[in-house]
């Protein structure tokens, strides 16, 4: 057995009561305990003579117990007075005193840490740690050389388990079980990659002799959490490709080339590539399983309807699923238009639909009247049933977890599956979250497209900037005013969309049609909207981010971003992509409210970008090393693996390794 499987009671001192709180922190076995690797570290393994100990600074002294007095009075004390050869220092302890006081003898010989400051013109540290030194015990679990210190929760300080307690029991749990820990990596793999055994870096980790040694240890522990997630996704690649049961779908002759005659424009080179590539996937006996990722505009969607179409020639359904009903409605809209005229029937089911209405839908995709079935999770309902599905595409991926994405292609026989996203994914995130696809990236955007000319500025400037959005209404353009929340919320002092309605309606804009457009609409209302926005008759829509993705209107030059700080690049980036579509020159201009300290710096240094590039990747890397992989997405759906050591903008080399060394193991498995 594996020392790592263990439960956490296993180890001596752990009793039911600490084993509880320990469970509250995700503490449940020992590899959980091994895991939980220190937040920081302290580096005490140089001592000072107590004359020479800086104020100010964090230090280690050794000495002997001179004296020691419990001081009673509104704030009792208890002093600890330790000397050395050179001088003496008064350790303070303000809580626990009365229990303290019956550990020391006079004649102790101590190492004390802490930071070192005056008080009435003597050395003094506060609640300093401390450990006994005796001949017998010449490790200094808490006092000497690189000390760990560890996160601990309110309960967990109840039961003695604050940083001293913490230690003392790692390091005993790691002296009873390090050595039967077994390395799930072959030798030959940990010399390739000049890795350690697990058992000796968990140790090094926790207790190291030096910071280089840390660094080591970490490597390794990073390393194997990326090799057990690249192994399973090469196996699950390797099982696909292995079984030639998929769909053999022949090249379209008829109704792909027909599409691309009906456009008033040409595919891009990137289109051109993406589109062989995946009519390749559909014409293999494998079943197709690719990523699409294409910037914000790059025209994937047209990419992905001749997928759609090829299938339909061959006589299969296909399905879109998309996550909001807004931009389902508008792909179903847009593919209508295109496959009306060959003569196939497209059909759009949603959550909320008439119950003739929604009878009439199902009986059409059961029977395979209809040809091309676009909508939203609804796809997915059970009463959902397809006649002949052979491609799933599934639009804006990182809104549907996995589960989801495995609905949808279970309504068929082994369909080929399509995901995309305009989401730009940093490489390290998607070798993570989709190392199992074929990636195909559309990384150009269609001629004739102008950059969009982005301004950030202060509130003060607001009379300019709607001055200037109502020179381009007066010019027939329409626009776009974005703001974070929908309604004021007391904690942050935020213009909500509705107040923000309200000032336009009555103030700047008043001369022209605005209209509002939040999440909390009914899905009728929300469509109602958007149309009169696409026809024109809305010139300026106040919104929150429900416009983020795939919302089209070419007409649409103008996008003001209120409270711009609030919002992740990358989601600044997606709204950005709604204007810039036609071939009028547009414009984003940024409003932040940031006022001082770390949020002024950290939403200058963001916005700034935004005005610098508008490179998708260029701005999902940044935004992957401000924010963190877990937020990366605003969401948990992502399928976004929880690394406990694992960093995957500092370890993108070794997750390149893992993925190298996962394929050589997969390949070689009979």
């Amino acid at each position: 057995m594996n020392a790592l499987t263990l439960g956490i009671e296993e180890v001596k001192g752990v009793g039911a009561k600490r084993a509880a709180v320990l469970n509250e922190v995700g503490i449940h076995t020992l590899g959980d305990l091994f895991y939980y690797l220190p937040r920081r570290y302290l580096d005490r393994s140089r001592t000072l003579p107590m004359a020479r100990a800086p104020i100010g600074q964090e230090v280690t002294l050794i000495g002997h117990v001179r004296q020691m007095r419990f001081v009673p009075g509104s704030k009792p004390r208890f002093v600890l007075v330790v000397e050395d050869e050179t001088d003496d220092i008064a350790c303070t302890f303000f809580q626990g005193g009365r229990y303290l006081q019956r550990n020391f003898e006079e004649g102790d010989e101590l190492a004390i840490s802490g930071k070192v400051d005056l008080f009435q013109g003597r050395r003094q540290m506060v609640h300093p740690e401390y450990e006994f030194i005796r001949t017998s015990e010449d490790d200094l679990l808490h006092t000497g050389g690189i000390v760990p210190l560890y996160t601990s929760s309110a309960d967990m300080k109840e039961r003695g388990l604050r940083n001293r307690g913490f230690r003392r029991m790692m390091h005993g749990a790691l002296g009873a079980f390090a050595d039967q820990i077994e390395d799930g990596l072959p030798l030959a793999m940990r010399q390739r990659q000049g890795l350690g055994e697990l058992g000796d870096s968990l140790r090094k980790v926790h207790f190291p002799t030096s910071m280089d040694e840390v660094a080591v240890a970490r490597r390794r522990l990073a390393f194997g959490e990326l090799f057990d997630l690249q192994l399973r996704l090469a196996r699950l690649r390797k099982k696909r490709l292995e079984q030639p049961e998929g769909i053999v779908f022949s090249e379209s002759q008829k109704l792909v080339p027909q599409l691309l005659a009906s456009l008033p424009f040409e595919l891009t080179a990137a289109q051109r590539r993406v589109g062989a590539e995946i009519y390749a996937d559909m014409q293999s006996p494998q079943i197709m399983n690719r990523l699409v990722q294409g910037d914000v505009g790059s025209g994937k969607t047209l990419v992905g309807l001749g997928a759609i179409i090829m299938a339909v020639e061959n006589g299969y359904q296909a399905a879109l699923m998309a996550p909001t009903e807004i931009l389902a409605e508008q792909h179903y809209i847009n593919i209508k238009t295109l496959v009306e005229p060959m003569g196939l029937t497209a059909v759009f089911l949603k959550g909320k639909q008439r119950k003739a209405l929604r009878r009439e839908l199902l009986t059409a995709i059961e029977s395979g009247v209809a040809h091309i079935v676009v909508g939203t999770h609804a796809l997915i309902q059970e009463e959902v049933h397809f006649a002949r599905l052979g491609l799933a595409v599934v639009d804006e991926q990182h809104r549907f977890g996995v589960v989801q994405r495995g609905a949808l292609y279970k309504k068929g026989e082994k369909p080929d599956l399509l995901v995309m996203t305009a989401t730009p994914i940093p490489r390290t995130l998607a070798l993570t979250l989709y190392g199992e696809l074929e990636v195909s990236v559309i990384d150009e955007l269609p001629p004739g497209r102008k950059p969009i000319r982005t301004a950030l500025r202060a509130p003060d400037r607001r009379d300019a900037i709607f001055e200037f959005a109502g020179d381009q209404v007066r010019q027939g353009r329409q626009v776009y005013v974005v703001y974070p929340l929908i309604e004021e919320s007391e904690k942050m002092d935020l213009k909500s969309a509705v107040e923000a309605y309200e000032e336009l309606c009555h103030g700047y804009l008043a001369e022209f049609e605005v209209a509002l457009l939040h999440g909390r609409l009914a899905a009728e209302e929300k469509a109602e909207v958007m149309d009169a926005f696409k026809q024109n008759r809305i010139q300026v829509l106040v919104s929150t981010t429900v416009i983020e993705v795939g919302v089209d209107v070419p007409n649409a030059t103008v996008m003001i971003i209120e409270h711009a700080e609030r919002f992740g690049l990358a989601q600044l980036h997606q709204l950005r992509g709604r204007v810039g579509r036609g071939g009028e020159q547009s414009f984003c201009i940024l409003v932040s409210y940031a006022s001082a300290g770390a949020e002024l710096s950290d939403s200058r240094e963001r916005l700034e970008m935004m005005e610098r590039t508008q490179d998708g990747f260029e701005i999902a890397e940044k935004d992957l090393q401000i924010r963190g992989p877990g937020e990366f997405f605003g969401t948990r759906q992502a399928g976004m693996p929880e690394f406990k050591v694992a960093d995957l903008i500092e370890d993108e080399n070794l997750l390149q390794s893992a993925r190298e060394e996962a394929t050589r193991m997969v390949a070689a498995e009979a």
